[in-house]
């Protein structure tokens, strides 16, 4: 049977109400509120039934207690203040129960079978002999096992809500949870809540702090102050940074666990001493590590070292007879900024070639590695996401992957399956917007790459650093010990595109220029000075304007770009505005509501995190294709690639009609809109802006304040960074 979903044996005084679920008008996830409406007994229509529960499906039969309400746009309504759901047991019942959904693989047509055949008994049909449901047509061994897995699915999910819901929090993770830590999951959180936080997107410290306290932890306990000194330092990681200050430490988890400090003290001599947390002083300041960073940064400052004194593994070569030849066969001529950087990367190991659009890393990289395929030099190229991976493939006329493709995901650890053990085939590994490679990513690159193997990073130091943890290209570059070529000069070509100019205006400290022309360009300033302007001009932007002038789709080939997430031009607000300008909702269009957000068919959605089995990164953008609503599925495709997601895995994902600048980070858009505000003044930066703009390959429009525009670009102030990378390349290079 269904597992039962009482939370309370004595409803209590007041009004009572017993019924059938005929159907869940609406079901918030993250609360429990619900709205039923439910055939009662005694009442000739159904009864719309309002209160709270775990879980709720068609055809289960509900007690309620509470009070008649007169609503003014809805009528009578049932208020319950209490609700008691539990199995269906009638043929009704058990017949829309199943047919709702809730158990994948049986839709309408099968329920109305199973039912027909099995009667009341199908539950126990499915639970101890589901070998008997192959006596249907149409059920084989197949959907059998299937039907058998989707029951004791949902009959777990449901347990877990039930447990969430009871301690007071959100059951909307509860398949999450399911599938991260199987039957076992009530007892694991029961032993350790605050693996959720550590383990489950979506579940913060608080939401797992109080299931602790419900359980009964004290506020002082240690498990308690060092889960939070865990928190603290993981969301430390997530803002960039491999360490903190011990006082900053010590500060944030006082704020977040509000106990004595002493305590916080304490427990962070206790992490010291179990090795959960390591201490070291990098340039006067006391710094606090997880260990996997400290030794990823000590690793990567050891090997590139050793490889910035070594030659490359490259036949002799000519290169005064090898370039002429290229020329030649390019009709394309270096200039002497192109030439240098072609024989540096000939004289080092490892080597960083840095600079902004248009000053000739596309021609160098394909100089470099025609000589080098000529005379059989195996060449790995790779970049951080697939959009760039894809550009620099087309750029160069060779295969190039994701760096987790290059390195080999194991879907079941999330490692890679390249490493000291396994290292790569390779003389060479070219990494394309090496800005984004974050401290973790280079020390699992340099694990797999052979010790004679060579390493050219290329990447514009002037953007965004990474969204992980560490300056990685910026520490390279400042340290002084890696080489580096840094190309400065934009060639006639590129200074023809208003983009390009502009981009390097604006990381000169300089505003754009105004234009004043008639005839189609790729750069437009728009100037709108209220936030609900700002707001409509995207739209009629995005909507019409694009489209019409330039001939570009406007959910494909458009992006907008935005410093936040909140706000009224932050990305959740404007996704809203342009998911229902663009894809807006019809009755003929299948959807779903998931984790309070609506999901429709041909959305553009955003993957948020790794997910290894589907092979589907962070920051991948696809569109949704189609829904199997008996199955709860929807197909999302990533540009070729068609991905499955149940609906419980759909807080993966979000609307990507906009982003914000750093999730477009390695991509281009053939155009980008930009919405720009004094509201967002804490993120209006220099090196923000100038991201934003060189993500626009034919087309950018900035629409808002000239006084924003103003501050951004003004405002060239860096956050640093906390960590040892810099200091570890420096003092060993001085050894």
């Amino acid at each position: 049977m269904p597992v039962e979903l009482s939370l309370t044996p004595d409803p209590g005084p007041g009004d009572a109400l017993a019924g059938l679920v005929e159907r869940v008008t609406f079901f918030n996830e993250e609360n429990g509120f619900c709205i039923l409406k439910v055939r009662v007994r005694g009442h000739h229509d159904v009864v719309a039934v309002i209160g709270s529960a775990p879980a709720v499906s068609p055809g289960e039969w509900i007690e309620a207690r509470g009070r008649w309400i007169q609503d003014r746009e809805f009528g009578r309504q049932f208020k319950a203040d209490l609700l008691n759901v539990t199995p269906p047991d009638s043929p009704e019942g058990i017949e829309r129960y199943l047919a709702s959904g809730l158990v994948k693989g049986v839709g309408p047509v099968y329920a109305k079978k199973l039912v027909a055949r099995f009667g009341p008994g199908i539950f126990d049909v499915i639970e101890n002999a589901s070998a008997r449901l192959q006596e249907i047509e149409g059920i084989g061994p197949k959907r059998r096992q299937r039907i058998k897995q989707a029951w004791n699915e949902q009959k777990a999910v449901r347990k877990i809500m039930v447990f969430l819901h009871s301690n007071g929090v959100s059951t909307a993770r509860a398949v999450r949870i399911h599938k991260t830590y199987g039957e076992e999951a009530i007892a694991i959180v029961r032993a350790d809540p605050y693996r959720l936080a550590r383990d489950i997107s979506g579940i913060g410290f608080k939401t797992a702090d109080q299931i602790a306290q419900k359980l009964g932890l004290s506020l002082d306990a240690p498990a308690r102050i060092q889960a939070g000194l865990q928190h603290v330092l993981l969301q430390a990681t997530d803002a960039g940074h491999c360490a903190l200050p011990l006082e900053v430490l010590q500060d944030e988890a006082t704020r977040l666990l509000v106990v004595d400090p002493a305590l916080v003290l304490g427990g962070i001599e206790r992490s010291l001493a179990t090795r959960d947390v390591v201490r070291e002083r990098v340039e006067e300041v006391d710094l606090l590590f997880l260990p996997h960073l400290r030794h990823a940064e000590n690793a990567i400052a050891h090997r590139l070292l050793r490889s910035a004194r070594a030659l490359p593994p490259y036949p002799e070569i000519d290169l005064g007879v090898a370039l002429a030849e290229v020329e030649s066969r390019t009709g394309q001529s270096l200039a002497p900024s192109q030439r240098d950087a072609v024989l540096a990367a000939f004289r080092h190991r490892v080597l960083v070639i840095t600079g902004g659009p248009g000053v000739g890393k596309t021609t160098i990289l394909r100089t470099l590695l025609s000589l080098l395929v000529s005379r059989q030099v195996r060449c790995s190229l790779a970049a951080p996401t697939g959009r760039a991976a894809r550009r620099l493939s087309e750029a160069t006329g060779l295969p190039a992957s994701t760096l987790h493709r290059l390195l080999e995901v194991n879907p079941g650890t999330g490692g890679f399956l390249r490493k000291e053990d396994n290292q790569l085939p390779t003389d060479l590994v070219v990494i394309d917007e090496a800005s984004m490679i974050d401290v973790p990513l280079l020390h699992s690159v340099l694990r797999a790459l052979p010790e004679s193997a060579a390493l050219l990073l290329v990447g514009d130091v002037d953007q965004l650093p990474s969204v992980g943890p560490g300056s990685v290209l910026r520490d390279l570059i400042d340290s002084g010990v890696i080489p580096v070529v840094r190309l400065v000069e934009v060639f006639r070509q590129a200074a023809g595109s208003r983009i390009i100019t502009n981009a390097h205006r604006i990381n000169h400290g300089r505003l754009p220029e105004p234009y004043t022309g008639s005839e189609l360009t790729d750069f437009y300033f728009i100037e709108r000075n209220e936030p609900a302007d700002i707001t409509s001009t995207v739209l009629e932007v995005v909507r019409n304007r694009i489209p019409t002038r330039f001939g570009l789709d406007p959910i494909r080939d458009v992006q907008v770009l935005t410093p936040q997430n909140r706000g009224s031009l932050g990305v959740r607000e404007l996704n809203r505005v342009l998911q229902d300008a663009l894809n807006p909702h019809r009755d003929d269009t299948p959807s779903v509501e998931k984790f309070g957000i609506q999901f429709r068919r041909g959305d553009k959605v955003l993957q948020t995190r790794n997910n290894y089995d589907k092979e589907v990164f962070n920051g991948d953008v696809g569109r949704i294709t189609a829904f199997d609503e008996i199955e709860q599925e929807l197909t999302i495709d990533f540009e070729g690639r068609m991905v499955t997601y149940d609906f419980g895995e759909l807080d993966e994902v979000v609307p990507a009609y906009a982003m914000t600048v750093h999730k477009a980070q390695g991509s281009e858009f053939p155009a980008i809109v930009i919405p720009l505000a004094v509201q967002q003044y804490l993120l209006l930066q220099r090196n923000l802006l100038y991201t934003a703009i060189t993500r626009g390959r034919k087309l950018v429009v900035v629409i808002g304040q000239s006084r924003a525009l103003g501050m951004a670009v003004r405002n060239d102030r860096r956050e640093a960074r906390w960590g040892g990378l810099r200091f570890r390349l420096v003092g060993s290079g001085s050894e």
